[in-house]
This record gives C-alpha cells, structure tokens and sequence, in this order.
C-alpha cells in the first residue's frame, strides 16, 4: 500500500495563462503549474484551469516510491463535486498518454489531415471542439518510466513495471488525487487505449474491491483484454481467425477484392467475419484431418476475402499472419500498410521481406504528437522539465506478467466481476474496421466471451469507427467518436 503525500509546492494561477511565470530551474522537479484557458465546445465557451506537475507515492513506511505525472483539466465555476471526472492513460506497456491526450479527449489537439496523417513540420495545436472538456473533468496520467514519470530510486524501477504492479500504482495514483482534490462525491470513469483498456479492466476491479471507489464507466479505446485474441502463435488459430475480418476491411480498402465486395464494405464484413467465425474456424480445428479439397476451398475464400493470392494463403498453411499481411497485400506495389492504421502505407527498405520493417502508420504521427507535447507544455502549461519525455518507451521492459506468465493474460474476468458487483457500471468499446493491432473482431469475441449473466453484455456499448486503432486522427471518425461518447455520458 502507498500512502498519501499532499505536494505543497504549487504555482498559483494569475488572471491568464499568458501571466504565468514557469517554475525556476531549482523547482522544475515537482512543481505544479496552474494556468487558466478557455476552449469552445459546441458552439459554447468553456472555461476551464489547467494543472500539471508530479505527485509523489510512499510506501507503507513513508519512504518515497515514485513521481507521477499528471495533467489534470477541470471546469471553472461549476461544482466540481457534480462534475464527472475521468482519469485518462495509454497503454503500450510504456506509453505517456499524449495519444488520447492531444489526440481527442483534451482541450488541444494536433493538427493532422483528415485522413489521419502527419502535416509538414512544425506540428500545430488547435483548440479540440470534439474534447470531452464538456462532459467531464479530465486527468491524463503517465504510468512510472512514461512521460515524465520516474521511480523514486531508477535501480528499483522495476517494481512498477508489471501487470499488478502498474493497476497499484496507477489506482494509488487515482486513490490520491481524488483524495486530495476532494472529488470522492464525483461521478468516476477511467478511460484506456490498446493497453490502457488492459489497465482499465484491471483498474475497474481494483479500485472497486481493494480501495472501496465504485465506477460509474469504464472506456475501452481499441481494446485488448485477452491476449490469446492477439498473439499469433503456433497452436494457438484464434488469432487467425478474429483478425481476417479487419484483412477484408483492410483490403477493401485498397481496393482489392472484386467488384461486388467493394460496393457494400458492411455487407462485405457481414460475410466475411461469417465464414470466420464458421467454416475458417471449423477447417482450422481440422489440423491435418482438412482434405485436400477442403484446404483447397478454403484458401480460395482466404484470398477472396483478403486479397491475398490463393498460392500465397496455401504455402501460409491458410494461416496468414499480421505482419506478413501488412507485407504482402501491397507487395505489388512496393508499398507496407500500417499496424496501427492500414490505411496508411509505407515504403519498405527491401521489398522482397517476409515482414515490414516498421509501421508507417506510427511513423507518420510520432513525431508530430512528440513536438506538439513538448511545445503545449513549456507554452501554454509553463510546465518545465529538463527530462526527456518518454513518449513510448522500452523502459518498462521486460514487463511482468505475473500469474500470467507462460500463458495469454487474460483481464476480461477482472472486469466482468466488476460489472457483476457493481449493477451501475457501464463499458464503452469503439473499435476501428482498419485497427491491425487490436482488430474489432477480437473484442466482439472477448466481450462476447465474458460469460455469466448475460445482462452483463447489455451493459457493453460497442462502437465502429472506418479508421484505426487511433480512429480519432481520422476526422470523420473522431467526430462519430465525442457523439457516441457524449450519449454513453448521459444518466
């Protein structure tokens, strides 16, 4: 257990944020910065203070553990006990939440096209008319070794980079905050992408059943709760299987499947996660009992639903792997299509590879989001550290699976008992058709797969977005998200 710490070194707000004066060098370590701004939401002018900086935990003894770092954003002249306040984080493991951050959900967003991709450098900011601002009080959280966070003593860092070890520190973290800045009366969400969702299952429980702190919704961006739905292993076909929806999505994109299938893209999905889910699966379960006539028809529905060439499904043993899809599907072309987003597509160093070298898809943004960060920060923040911020790291590797270890880590019934202790918890999952990192097939299996009452599944929003596993960098897309998450807001 941790124990509370109240940081009394503060900068106090002035009558704008222009006024502020950044901390001096000897303070930058852990000094809050408060600043006041204004965003329109909605047609309607929101005011709102601005507050960042690190918060220390302690270990039962008192001794200090870790620094977190925070950006909190709260609504001016409101209640703030009536407000609903949302505690926000990537995944990774190892990454800052600048992602959901400047993304979508905060004040500020990254200037990107709207198909999703990187501006000519500088990067720019722009007031975010889709951020959750007016629906909730947001704080962003950056897990230790991420951002700007960092353990108390480096050589014992470790001990927050795991599975368990990241949900307490994390919920600690939360614990403290809302403690502090007396927001126990407020309704509470925490919200994750990729493996925030990961957190935010573990979170949902923990918070609930160790610290006593009920949930009103959890947010589930690009979710991955078992992994056995993500892991392309042999003996394990799951993979296989839940990804090939999102390959026909991916390909339809491209324009690569036949004229029938690129007139309707759900009805093309519709059929496609069909025979995922019925005649793929039971061949793959077959093993070596599959006829030669029957491996033979199913490869010729692999590649009518991928693109792929039948030849190239066989030799796959009609197993086609994520990278080698993002290789493959283009290869014609000399062109790689993105993890994150495959819509995006890249040029490979060598176009005879088995596997991309990189993701085109991550390249295309890191850097913005990474100057965007940097700029808001020391800008209009006046936060002021002299570390590097660790946009995603590997830092927090080898990370500690604990009882998970040698099998899939599976958070899915971390959530479900959730659910089932708390009959007012609710969960929103948005999912893009093009995520090749945490296709949407998967979740539906997960969430169809929580088992128990199935009144739980009624409590599960599930939302689809025609962009990735950042479906908010496309603006059709990002727009469809703040209206779906401003109705799953309402009592």
């Amino acid at each position: 257990m941790f124990r509370l710490f109240v940081i009394t070194t503060t900068l106090l707000a002035a009558s704008s944020a222009a006024a502020q004066e950044p901390p001096k060098a000897a303070d930058r370590k852990d000094a809050l910065t408060r600043t006041k701004h204004t965003v329109t939401i909605g047609g309607k002018l929101i005011e709102y203070e601005a507050t960042a900086g690190r918060m220390q935990l302690k270990d039962d003894e008192g001794k200090a553990t870790a620094n977190i770092f925070y950006i909190a954003y709260t609504k001016s002249k409101e209640d703030a006990k009536k407000r609903p306040l949302t505690f926000c984080f990537n995944g990774g493991p190892g990454s800052s939440s600048v992602w959901l951050h400047l993304g979508t959900f905060g004040p500020r967003r990254v200037t990107l096209s709207d198909e999703g991709e990187a501006l000519p450098p500088p990067a720019k900011l722009v007031e975010n008319e889709e951020s959750l601002l007016d629906l909730t009080d947001l704080v962003f959280i950056d897990p230790v070794s991420t951002g700007f966070s960092r353990a108390a003593d480096e050589k014992n860092a470790k001990q927050f980079h795991g599975v368990q070890e990241d949900v307490q520190s994390v919920g600690e973290f939360i614990r403290l905050y809302t403690t502090q800045n007396d927001r126990w009366p407020s309704p509470k969400y925490v919200a994750g992408e990729s493996y925030g969702t990961t957190r935010a299952a573990g979170l949902s429980n923990h918070l609930q059943g160790r610290l006593g702190m009920r949930l009103n919704g959890v947010l589930l961006i690009s979710a991955v709760l078992n992994f056995g739905t993500i892991r392309f292993d042999e003996g394990n076909d799951l993979p296989f299987i839940l990804y090939l929806p999102s390959y026909a999505a991916t390909a339809w994109y491209h324009k690569k499947l036949s004229a029938e299938q690129q007139a309707d893209l759900p009805k093309t999905l519709a059929e496609a996660e069909k025979f995922a889910a019925g005649e793929y699966t039971l061949a793959l379960q077959k093993g070596l009992d599959l006829s030669e006539s029957e491996r033979d028809d199913v490869a010729v529905k692999i590649a009518h639903f991928t693109g792929l060439s039948k030849a190239f499904v066989l030799r796959a043993d009609l197993r086609v792997e994520g990278q080698r899809f993002m290789r493959e599907l283009l290869r014609d072309q000399g062109r790689i299509t993105g993890r994150y987003d495959s819509r995006i597509l890249g040029k490979d160093f060598n176009d005879a590879a088995e596997r991309p070298d990189y993701d085109p898809s991550y390249a295309s943004v890191q850097g913005t989001f990474t100057e965007s960060f940097n700029a808001y920060l020391r800008g209009e923040l006046k936060y002021e550290s002299d570390m590097p911020y660790e946009i995603l790291t590997g830092r927090v590797q080898p990370w500690n699976y604990g009882t998970a270890t040698n099998r899939y880590l599976n958070v899915a019934p971390s959530l479900k008992t959730a659910m089932a202790q708390n009959a007012d918890l609710r969960v929103f999952v948005a999912n893009g058709y093009y995520d090749l990192a945490t296709p949407y097939f998967a979740t539906q299996y997960t969430v169809n797969h929580l088992g128990g009452d199935r009144k739980l599944r009624d409590r599960v929003t599930m939302a689809y977005y025609e962009a990735g596993h950042m479906m908010y960098a496309h603006k059709p897309s990002r727009l469809k998200l703040k209206k779906d998450i401003a109705a799953f807001y309402q009592p």
